[in-house]
Parts: C-alpha cells; sequence; structure tokens
C-alpha cells in the first residue's frame, strides 16, 4: 500500500510538472536545434530594402551562426487586422516575428499558445484583461527620436539651401518618433552648432491619423506607394529643400528617385543602411541613414529562445544598447568630416541620458 501512495504520489508530480512546462513560453514541444521560424510582415515584403528587410536580417544572421533553424517569409496584404494571418500560418512554427504595430493583437494568440515564442518589434502587445506583458512575447520598440535628432544635425549641416523637410510613411507612433526628433535636431544644431534652417512643411501632404494631435509634418498616407512618395518628394524640392529625411518605408524609394533626377538634393536613409538605395548614374543621394537596429535585436532575442535566456516583456530601446544612431561607416554615408565629428558628440550626450529628444508621448529634454 506504502508503495502504491508513492508511486501516485510521483505520477501526480510528473503530471503537475508537465502542466507547468506547458504553461510557460517554449514548451516541451520545441525542438530547439531544429528551430522553425515564420516572419509574416505587411505593408511590404522583406526585401523593402528598408523596415522589414532588416528584420528578416536579423533572422538570416541567426540562422547564419549555425542555429539549425529554417525561416519562411509571408506577406499580408491587410494594415488593420494583419494579426489575422499570423494567425493562419503560425501553428507550423515555433518562433513568428512580427514587424510592425499592426499586430499588437497577437496577445490572445500568445496566451492560448504558451508553447510559442512571439519577437513583435515596433510596438508593445494589447493588453487583455489588464494583462500588459506576456512571458512568451518579446516586444520591443524604440527611441527613433534619438536617430532622428541626428538626422535633423545631418540635415542642418550640409543643406546648402538651408531648406530642410521630412517625409514619413504614415503618422504613426514611431513615425511621428523620427519627425519630432528630426525637428529638435534641426533646432539644436540651429542653436547650438552655426546654422540657420528653415524647416519646410506642405498643408497637401499632412496625413494625422489622429494618433497624436497636430501633428503635421509631410506623410505619403502609404508604405508601400513610391509613386505617391516621389510626388511628395518633388513638391518639397520644387520649394527648395535640398536635404530630405525619409521615414516612409517603400513609399520613400519614390523620394529617392526624385532626389536623383534633381540637381543637389540628398536624402537621409530610415531605419537600415540604405546607401545602396541611393546609387544612380551621377553617384550617390543618400547622405547617411538614421538606424534602428531591429536586426541585431531580433538576433539577440533568436540566440536567447535558443540558449534559454529568453524573456518576454515589453522593452524600449535607443541608444545605450546602439539600438538607434546613424551610419558613419567610410565609404557608407557623404557626411563632411565636421558633421559626423558633430554627430558623433550628439550621440555620446544621447547615450549618457543628457539629450533626451521629443517624442510621439515625449516632451523631450535637450540639456
Amino acid at each position: 500500500m506504502r508503495k502504491f501512495k508513492v508511486l501516485t504520489l510521483a505520477l501526480m508530480l510528473a503530471s503537475m510538472l508537465l502542466v507547468m512546462l506547458a504553461a510557460c513560453g517554449g514548451g516541451s514541444k520545441v525542438d530547439y536545434d531544429n528551430l522553425k521560424i515564420v516572419i509574416v510582415t505587411s505593408g511590404s515584403s522583406v526585401d523593402d530594402g528598408s523596415f522589414n528587410q532588416d528584420n528578416y536580417e536579423g533572422i538570416q544572421d541567426f540562422i547564419a551562426a549555425g542555429s539549425g533553424a529554417k525561416v519562411t517569409a509571408v506577406t499580408s496584404d491587410a494594415i488593420s487586422d494583419s494579426w489575422r494571418d499570423v494567425e493562419a500560418v503560425f501553428a507550423d512554427y515555433d518562433i513568428i516575428v512580427v514587424p510592425g504595430f499592426q499586430f499588437a493583437d497577437i496577445s490572445k494568440l500568445a496566451i492560448d499558445n504558451p508553447e510559442k515564442y512571439f519577437i513583435l518589434v515596433d510596438t508593445n502587445p494589447t493588453p487583455i484583461e489588464g494583462q500588459e506583458v506576456f512571458d512568451n512575447i518579446y516586444a520591443m520598440t524604440f527611441k527613433e527620436q534619438e536617430s532622428g535628432f541626428l538626422a535633423g544635425i545631418a540635415a542642418a549641416m550640409e543643406s546648402d539651401t538651408n531648406k530642410v523637410a521630412f517625409i514619413g510613411g504614415m503618422a504613426y507612433p514611431s513615425v511621428i518618433n523620427y519627425q519630432f526628433g528630426f525637428y529638435a535636431g534641426v533646432r539644436w544644431a540651429d542653436a547650438n552648432l552655426g546654422t540657420s534652417t528653415e524647416i519646410i512643411e506642405l498643408t497637401p501632404f499632412f496625413d494625422d491619423l489622429g494618433i497624436v494631435e497636430n501633428v503635421r509634418g509631410n506623410y505619403v498616407g502609404a508604405f508601400g506607394d513610391p509613386v505617391r512618395g516621389k510626388q511628395v518628394a518633388e513638391a518639397l524640392i520644387n520649394e527648395g529643400v535640398d536635404r530630405l529625411f525619409v521615414a516612409a518605408g517603400g513609399s520613400g524609394l519614390g523620394a529617392f528617385n526624385a532626389a536623383m533626377e534633381s540637381d543637389g538634393v540628398m536624402v537621409i536613409g530610415c531605419d537600415v543602411d540604405q546607401f545602396g538605395q541611393g546609387v544612380y548614374a551621377g553617384g550617390n543621394v543618400v547622405l547617411t541613414s538614421a538606424l534602428k537596429n531591429m536586426r541585431i535585436n531580433v538576433f539577440r532575442q533568436l540566440t536567447a529562445i535558443k540558449d534559454g535566456s529568453f524573456k518576454g516583456g515589453n522593452y524600449l530601446l535607443g541608444a545605450d544598447t546602439d539600438s538607434t544612431g546613424f551610419v558613419s561607416a567610410q565609404g557608407r554615408h557623404s557626411l563632411s568630416p565636421a558633421t559626423v565629428t558633430a554627430m558623433n558628440d550628439a550621440f555620446a550626450r544621447l547615450q549618457s541620458g543628457e539629450i533626451q529628444p521629443p517624442g510621439a508621448f515625449f516632451a523631450g529634454n535637450l540639456g
């Protein structure tokens, strides 16, 4: 009888352990040596030369490091309900990478599927019954205003006409962060670096979607419309703008084309090093690129999943973790040495917290 009781107790403990494992992110169903990853994007695909591609390349880096993982890329045609496309495909994968605010509603999928891992980029998950943090979702948002601030310094110092402008895709928080940071960088350069710059905004291109009142700026209204992107850029160039900071995804490629067809106009790329997109017969129109280092952070979290150190949560990333910045590598920019020096100095101040540019939901502190 005593042996029977001991055996029964052992079976009960084993059953409890299995339940506990199933309740934690990364349960026993995951083969960590052969991870199956899916990346679901919307607005544009993983070869957009910008936001989505940077996330995809973080996965490719993880695979190249010998992880044994495989990845599938899925493109959603939706914006508002993109998470539904995740719901349609996620069952076959261990890790789901979803870049964009439109995937915030994956929260329920995460709760119902605790053995799956979710890497959510550019937004926090939608709360469910007061729960804001999920054990199996690593949500990363960025201080884009820091990189925008650096772009503003570059535009102000390098402009020949003293007229600069920002072009955004859609007025969502991450893009607004870039815009507000850019404006602050221009004004900071004017106050501290001897520049005198006019920021140009054209009313036909305001696209305030109600997320932040009076956002203004020059918005294309889409992330995948290069024709419209070119029209916005041409209108600004006709007003004398010669330095454009473009945070518009695939729409931004139209602005690049407008710069290529105009004398003396240069663009500042966004999210990733876009120097390659600036090449044309006359040279290169990319001045530098403002960075949001998703690639390295996606790689970091995939590595954490594989080695068992993954910790879900909502994380705001900035200069202190090298998650923001600008391109200064030789041969990948057209900045003057004086501008690079000024931007490096500003970046150090961002890292220390001395300068905190304004963002969509942050008033800022410029020291």
